[in-house]
């Protein structure tokens, strides 16, 4: 199977910035999707970013020119990189890896960390 471990979250001022780390370890295809959810109180589980094992990169609207999400193949990690952040980024972050099932043609599998809480007051 496969393991994701978070790390980097913390409590950090309204403007502030924090970068956050996500390593995965297992039986990793090569071509894959690594990403960054978060989950608030109350709210459902939302993407914040992600990108492929080409380079392509994808953000919610919420985030575009703040956050920055990049990765290193050869040691499967997946950084996010947070700016001017506001109390509305308060929630708990998780990384996801997606990539092609073992067992199926057509299916992905997908993996998640633990989560990682990230809080914005002042």
């Amino acid at each position: 199977q496969v393991q994701l471990v978070e790390s980097g979250g913390g409590l950090v001022q309204p403007g502030g910035s924090l970068r956050l780390s996500c390593a995965a370890s297992g039986s990793i295809f090569s071509i894959n999707t690594m990403g960054w959810y978060r989950q608030a109180p109350g709210k459902q589980r939302e993407l914040v970013a992600d990108i492929t094992s080409g380079g392509s990169t994808n953000y919610a609207d919420s985030v575009k020119g703040r956050f920055t999400v990049s990765r290193d193949n050869a040691k499967n990690t997946v950084s996010l990189q947070m700016n001017s952040l506001t109390p509305e980024d308060t929630a708990v972050y998780y990384c996801n890896l997606k990539m092609a099932s073992y067992y199926s043609i057509n299916a992905y599998s997908r993996y998640w960390g633990q989560g990682t809480q990230v809080t914005v007051s002042s």
